[in-house]
């Protein structure tokens, strides 16, 4: 199955003359990963503070794009530059599942999401990057096997955020889209446990 973390090399050739830029300027990795942890706090405590105003909701679509951007700066001032470091592994991880409950939790307040539903995406988003983990931990790499990876999990909150944030109305029946992206993301963990485990064998 195709999914947007596919296209992530395309998008990482495009940053690179940035990538390059910012070493000149004396700007590291960790910066970088510490700087999309705490934009994304920031916007989730914006949208949630100015409810039930939806205009804030804007700011994800925004936002999301941008910490793709970061994400992929940072792994390749890491790769590419000579940035690695047991601390910047441990910063990727931690700030990354830091900002999916940061940016996810937030739909929460408007109906007809609920908060149990939400905390259920940030759960299992959570769980998924756990599962991504553990792969190298058995000797396989560190895998990204999708339904709803990161990249899609942004595709569908940034389209959610900006139909909300333009004054989009939500019908009811709508509510059965966080239970969908729950699902999907539980296929993923699956998924990524499953071939962590045929990629050990072979």
């Amino acid at each position: 199955m195709i999914t947007l973390y596919d296209l992530k090399p395309r998008f990482q050739a495009l940053l690179r003359p940035l990538a390059g830029t910012l070493v000149r300027a004396g700007i590291t990795a960790n910066q970088v990963t510490l700087a999309a942890a705490l934009g994304s706090i920031v916007v989730g405590v914006i949208i949630v503070l100015c409810a039930p105003a939806r205009w804030p909701f804007l700011l994800l679509p925004i936002w999301l794009f941008l910490r793709m951007a970061l994400n992929a700066l940072d792994g390749m001032l890491a790769r590419e530059f000579g940035q690695k470091s047991p601390l910047g592994a441990y910063l990727n991880e931690i700030c990354d599942v830091v900002s999916d409950a940061a940016l996810y939790l937030p739909v929460a307040v408007i109906a007809p999401f609920t908060l149990p539903m939400a905390a259920l995406v940030v759960f299992l988003a959570t769980l998924s990057e756990f599962a991504g983990v553990l792969g190298v931990m058995v000797g396989a790499s560190r895998r990204y096997d999708g339904p709803m990876g990161k990249s899609d999990r942004a595709l569908v909150f940034g389209a959610l955020g900006l139909w909300v944030g333009i004054g989009g109305t939500l019908p009811s029946w709508l509510a059965w889209l966080l239970p969908l992206v729950a699902a999907l993301i539980a296929l993923n963990i699956v998924n990524r446990v499953r071939r962590g485990l045929a990629e050990t064998k072979s």
